[in-house]
């Protein structure tokens, strides 16, 4: 994992992301498909813990929209994956006032706590779990939580731009982060993971 929580998987891929993106505002429909199969894993994911079951329909709905408003953004491969993740978020919610359930709000104390260190029992953690195991146990924490470790960790965002996604000041957003990364090695060392796990949070495979 990336200094402050960033997979390097999706740091690696941002240069390659940004070109196709160039591409395909110029007409490229390959380059289009070149940058759905970067960010969609992520995307995927990070819908998952907020709609669960719906998340295909709900990207669905949102690369419609990524497709129709491409030649508006203005910015490089990181800053697509943010302005993407921002559309899928507003699909998510307009989905979830459809269903009539509404988001659960977590207060967050506006003390500002650093995110977890390269080393730290928090990224250890995560390295231990398969996709699959990360996301239900991230969906067991409070919704502000479950957000910001997946638009950290999964859909590969740094703290700025988490925020913006989310409208939050970014001390919130590293408060909410620290506090879920905590909470998933408590339920990790409750279930008696260790770190050989294949796979990161951030790696849909």
């Amino acid at each position: 994992m990336g200094q402050g929580g960033e997979p390097r998987r999706v740091q690696a891929f941002d240069g390659e992301l940004g070109v196709a993106v160039a591409r395909a505002q110029e007409g490229d429909e390959a380059a289009f498909a070149v940058a759905y199969r970067l960010v969609q894993p992520g995307l995927l994911g990070y819908l998952r813990g907020i709609v669960g079951d719906d998340a295909e329909d709900v990207a669905s709905d949102a690369w419609l929209e990524i497709a129709r408003d491409l030649g508006r953004f203005k910015g490089d491969g990181a800053g697509f994956r943010g302005w993407t993740a921002t559309i899928a978020r507003h699909r998510a919610l307009d989905h979830l006032r459809r269903q009539k359930v509404r988001p659960r709000a977590t207060a967050l104390e506006n003390d500002l706590l650093e995110l977890p260190g390269v080393h730290d029992t928090h990224d250890q953690a995560l390295e231990s779990l398969s996709t699959g195991h990360a996301l239900a146990l991230v969906a067991r924490l409070p919704r502000d939580q479950a957000e910001a470790v997946l638009l950290r960790v999964v859909v590969g965002l740094d703290g700025p731009a988490a925020a913006r996604v989310l409208g939050k000041r970014p001390g919130a957003v590293r408060t909410a982060t620290h506090r879920g990364l905590k909470r998933l090695a408590q339920l990790l060392r409750a279930e008696g993971v260790t770190e050989d796990g294949a796979r990161t949070l951030g790696e849909s495979g």
